[in-house]
């Protein structure tokens, strides 16, 4: 029989290391009534769930966004800086969103994130990507995977629609919910794996 001190002991360790083990484990989510898995799979690769939150606009609930990462991360700047693949998943909410007010909310998301020498850098990327969006409704879901030497792969409803070439377009896509200038300062920190 253990003496009673090392019962202690053997207890609190097991607890602080089961602790541990958890913090270390990312978990399923469930948001505005929408289940993300805790992790997906992408060319062989595996991402985490990050966070997840809803992006709002003059009160209403567009759509839910979840964040894959390689690794979890809360630090938009490194996420951005060295970027990794990536997931992006946009599961709509509203009624309808029409494929003008897609492409005319993606203009100003892009437009906010980048300079003018930026903007006219990646012009036709953008235009581009704009152009794959059509009429979205409740419960389309559309995704976002950045794969390093690939580009940029646009699914919706589980189709891939389009590829954009370049890391430097990746990126800007992310800083339009990771940026200076996000969509919204709170889906930012849900994404981040922080309390909005």
């Amino acid at each position: 029989m253990c003496p009673k001190p090392f019962n202690r002991w053997l207890i609190a360790f097991c607890g602080a290391f089961w602790l541990f083990l958890a913090a270390g484990v990312s978990q399923a989510a469930t948001v505005a009534g929408v289940k993300f898995p805790a992790k997906v799979e992408r060319n062989g690769v595996t991402l985490e769930l990050n966070g997840a939150g809803v992006r709002e606009k003059f009160f209403f609930d567009i759509y839910v966004a979840a964040l894959y990462l390689e690794k979890r991360n809360s630090d938009a700047r490194r996420i951005l800086g060295n970027m990794g693949p990536w997931r992006m998943v946009m599961h709509f909410l509203f009624r309808k969103v029409s494929a003008d007010r897609l492409a005319n909310g993606w203009e100003k998301d892009f437009e906010a994130n980048l300079d003018r020498n930026g903007l006219a850098r990646m012009r036709e990327r953008i235009d581009r990507f704009k152009a794959l969006f059509p009429d979205l409704r409740r419960d389309d879901v559309v995704w976002l995977d950045y794969l390093p030497g690939k580009g940029l792969v646009v699914s919706i409803n589980g189709k891939q629609v389009g590829l954009l070439e370049g890391r430097d377009f990746a990126a800007t896509l992310l800083s339009i919910w990771l940026g200076e200038h996000p969509v919204g300062d709170r889906l930012k920190q849900e994404l981040l794996g922080e309390k909005g």
